[in-house]
């Protein structure tokens, strides 16, 4: 069957495409990669016509010129499921509002409660057979178009294709296509981890084994992960499972210690929902029979996690306090980042035999004035919180790695404040006896 010829029936130019937008419409713009430039700035041209048409999507590097062209958010209005740089700067200029979401439920939030009146993305050229790739972004892609009322596929010449689950759809399944040339795709550098993040890797890396399955989140901590992994551990055969593929798993690729070979999910495969590094690793990822990209339900789910033998998942955390909340994705109630996986990560591996989970953050940080700061909080005072008490587990600083499973409200006290900076130990004990969470038995740091 020749697709050439439907094809050609559903090419439009970007202007042409987004006429089907009408006012009050959502829109979803897909996440990281698959923003649709073209499309977007079409889009934005015809501000003047359109009044509040809300837009979805997450983890973007901007700029999204629909927002970027209305700062009072009469025409168009962005809501982002999980924040990086880019969105924070808009949702600080209020620009952006946040979606609160656990990311293993998000393809059933689209196919069960959204309403997306237009879907547009940037995908792979299409194939012989009649497919478009969803590329570095597969998380909820699938949901999304099955969600849509109307399909626009925005052709991007740059993107690879990446083999997996639900990872591409027809030319039959869509209503039109746009091209046109694209800049080079963004990329996202690693790191350089400082001094106190590679102490806390190199305790969590002591806690892994040959075989281990690794999900890693993105910043320093799992860069500093990667680094002592490739470069200072004896690991071999270890495995990736993970909502993001990371520069660090490169690192530790380059090596020769990732084969999958013990995976008991996916054996000999690489398994996550999107790409977020270098051109480098988006390299590595296409179109390797290795490297397999799926939904986010499938990545996150509690029951797949708890099936990995080995699993082992690390993630950062903003502050934690003495009760053992959580909170990883605000400062206050600034909005940083999202729920992500975490939650997700650290069910799974809790209800997972040979799984470990570890929450990780330096005791400290520094603020703009140059005032320290503990991230062992006495209590919190309107963050979110990302991860309840009821499900914290293991914590760790550079000053240690406890875990808070079972432990009464005094026991988290005291193991907390026992990897806290010891310039703040008193500071939090006066803390911990004033909240009645301080026995007289306990011990003084």
């Amino acid at each position: 069957m020749n697709f050439t010829d439907e094809y050609r029936k559903k090419l439009k130019t970007p202007d042409e495409a987004v006429k089907i937008v009408k006012s009050g419409d959502w829109i979803d713009f897909s996440a990281n990669l698959g923003c649709p430039y073209l499309l977007d700035i079409a889009l934005a041209k015809r501000k003047d016509e359109l009044e509040d048409v809300k837009i979805r999507g997450h983890m973007m590097y901007g700029p999204i010129q629909c927002i970027e062209q209305d700062p009072t958010r009469e025409h168009f209005s962005y809501n982002s499921w999980h924040m990086i740089a880019y969105e924070r700067k808009l949702s600080d200029r209020g620009l952006c509002s946040f979606s609160p979401m656990i990311y293993r439920n998000l393809p059933s939030y689209y196919r069960e409660y959204l309403e997306v009146n237009v879907a547009m993305m940037q995908v792979t050229p299409m194939d012989e057979h009649g497919f478009f790739g969803f590329s570095s972004n597969n998380a909820c892609a699938r949901a999304t178009m099955d969600a849509a009322d109307y399909i626009i596929l925005e052709v991007n010449e740059h993107l690879p294709y990446i083999r997996g689950m639900e990872e591409c759809i027809h030319i039959s399944e869509i209503d039109a296509v746009v091209e046109g040339e694209h800049p080079p795709l963004n990329e996202f550098q690693p790191s350089v981890p400082g001094e106190l993040e590679m102490e806390i890797a190199k305790r969590i890396v002591e806690q892994m084994s040959d075989g281990s399955v690794i999900q890693l989140g993105v910043g320093g901590l799992p860069d500093a992960i990667g680094k002592v992994i490739a470069e200072e551990s004896d690991l071999k055969d270890l495995g990736i499972h993970s909502e993001l593929l990371v520069n660090s798993y490169l690192d530790m690729y380059k090596t020769g210690k990732v084969t999958n070979k013990y995976k008991t999910v996916m054996p000999g495969k690489s398994t996550f929902a999107a790409v977020y590094g270098t051109k480098e690793l988006m390299d590595w990822a296409a179109d390797n029979p290795s490297m397999f990209i799926c939904p986010i339900d499938f990545i996150n789910g509690v029951d797949v996690v708890k099936s990995i033998d080995k699993f082992v998942s690390i993630n950062n955390a903003i502050n934690v306090d003495l009760y053992g909340q959580i909170s990883s994705e605000s400062s206050g109630l600034r909005q940083i980042s999202g729920t992500g996986g975490q939650l997700d990560f650290i069910t799974g591996a809790y209800d997972n035999p040979t799984g470990k989970s570890f929450i990780a953050l330096t005791s400290t940080f520094t603020d703009k004035k140059g005032i320290k700061h503990s991230r062992i909080v006495p209590h919190f005072n309107g963050d979110i919180i990302t991860d309840p008490r009821s499900q914290a587990g293991t914590i760790v600083t550079e000053h240690g790695l406890i875990n808070l499973t079972g432990k009464t409200v005094w026991e988290r006290a005291e193991a907390l404040i026992s990897i806290a900076d010891p310039e703040f130990r008193d500071e939090l004990i006066r803390a911990a006896e004033n909240q009645k969470i301080w026995r007289k038995t306990n011990k003084k740091m």
